[in-house]
């Protein structure tokens, strides 16, 4: 079984029935060419100075940049973009709020091995599958992702898999697509980057990553985005950077007193 693709037109509808069958979809030309092109001209410097992996996991030839939302206004835009935002509310309940839990830069370069298939879910503590999801994850395309470079693999439907079931690389497929486009997938989904076969391409991913409120968030926003930034960004970006309430009584500063409310007096 192959990953869909869907084309830019599609619906939340379409997005979601894709995702509950398979665990994972690709949307084809999701944020176009000028609004990547942007986004890699702000976070180029970072890109550049990011050190490289310093095991066969995170790779040797690869590169990770956090604080993007910290360091690329443009950012927000792909965090925010409707199509993936009303997916996770969607697929992420019946919770009571979503969180940004991670954005990353990922600069797989040439020779890099391919990255062994694991879920995401499993690191923020222990999870039973098949079970409620409790993450989903997006990766855009700054660059074509091809075979030869190292395109994602993924094994679709492994979101239904119980924990004594191992992955195999002969049940994956590569997430194959133009530059622009974008990859989603739940956190129970087996994964992993692919070997770059290239002598001179470097493929460019931009990741960000939303997850249920109640957890802790993988990358710190409290620190890993300036408070003046903060500021810049809408009020539905900064709650989901986690200054909002979970609930009634997580996350409050003063006894049920919306984070949101002190952001805005100080």
């Amino acid at each position: 079984m192959g990953l869909t693709t869907l084309e830019p037109t599609a619906t939340v509808d379409d997005v979601c029935a894709v995702i509950e069958r398979d665990g994972g979809v690709i949307v084809r030309d999701m944020a176009g060419s000028a609004l990547i092109d942007r986004v890699l001209a702000e976070l180029d410097p970072y890109l550049m100075a990011s050190k490289k992996g310093q095991d066969r996991f995170t790779g040797f030839e690869t590169t990770r940049t956090n604080r993007l939302l910290g360091r690329s206004r443009s950012c927000g835009d792909l965090v925010m973009h409707p199509l993936f935002l009303e997916t996770s509310e969607r697929v992420l309940q019946p919770h009571e709020g979503i969180q940004i839990g991670g954005t990353q830069g990922i600069r797989v370069g040439p020779g890099s091995a391919a990255q062994s298939l694991h879920r995401d879910d499993g690191g923020r503590g222990p999870r039973a599958h098949p079970g409620p999801d409790s993450e989903l994850t997006i990766i855009y395309a700054g660059t074509d992702f091809t075979e030869e470079n190292g395109a994602t693999w993924v094994i679709p439907g492994s979101h239904k898999w119980d924990d004594q079931r191992k992955p195999s690389r002969s049940e994956a497929v590569q997430a194959v697509m133009p530059k622009g486009s974008a990859l989603m997938w739940l956190g129970s989904v087996y994964h992993g980057a692919g070997e770059n076969r290239t002598a001179d391409e470097f493929r460019i991913g931009l990741l960000f990553l939303y997850m249920v409120g109640y957890l802790r968030q993988e990358e710190n926003q409290y620190l890993s985005v300036p408070l003046e930034m903060v500021k810049q960004y809408p009020e539905r970006l900064q709650r989901l950077l986690g200054y909002s309430l979970y609930g009634r009584f997580t996350g409050y500063i003063d006894w049920m007193e919306d984070p949101h409310q002190y952001l805005l007096e100080h």
